[in-house]
């Protein structure tokens, strides 16, 4: 079953995160600004996460700096720190599709790695496919397909545009 739960937020009578739901080997997607980190939910608050050097709750567009490092860590922090003030939500995204290990091998494949520093590309290699290799087995991003996608469609409307602007070249100095 395709888990996607809605983004959820503090509460506004405490700055604590609901951790109600929550169940260790969760994928937690965290809308930061321009993209989204993940992490996975291994118990009691905590997460475990691939940071790159510059990624951390409250850095903004200085995360986005991110995706000129080769190298990041893997952390265990809480959620809470993780998160910061931005929104975030469970999501098992790819549920339906493949079958998730089961949640002690996925919680101490992930507990085992922390401390690790490893190789970090923005396009094979980053939180999503870290998170996901953990939970599927099967290292997957869809904001990477997605961001493709949409590149290769503007740029196909930018030369679909250049086609047209040629013709009409042409055919207003035809008709002159």
């Amino acid at each position: 079953m395709d888990v996607k739960r809605k983004p959820m937020l503090r509460s506004s009578q405490s700055s604590a995160l609901n951790l109600a739901g929550l169940h260790p080997g969760d994928l937690i997607e965290i809308f930061r600004f321009g993209y989204q980190h993940w992490a996975i939910y291994v118990g009691d608050g905590y997460v475990i996460h691939l940071a790159p050097p510059c990624e951390f709750a409250g850095a903004g567009c200085a995360s986005l700096m991110s995706t000129l490092t080769d190298k990041a860590l893997i952390k265990k922090e809480l959620l809470e720190a993780v998160v910061g003030k931005n929104r975030y939500r469970v999501n098992n995204k790819h549920d339906s599709k493949y079958p998730p290990l089961p949640i002690p091998k996925i919680v101490r494949r992930a507990e085992e790695m922390v401390g690790q520093e490893l190789e970090y590309k923005v396009t094979s290699e980053n939180c999503e496919h870290f998170v996901t290799e953990l939970r599927y087995g099967i290292p997957k991003s869809d904001q990477v397909r997605d961001a493709l996608v949409v590149a290769g469609v503007a740029g196909l409307g930018l030369a679909a545009l250049g086609i047209i602007g040629t013709v009409m070249r042409k055919k207003k100095q035809q008709n002159q």
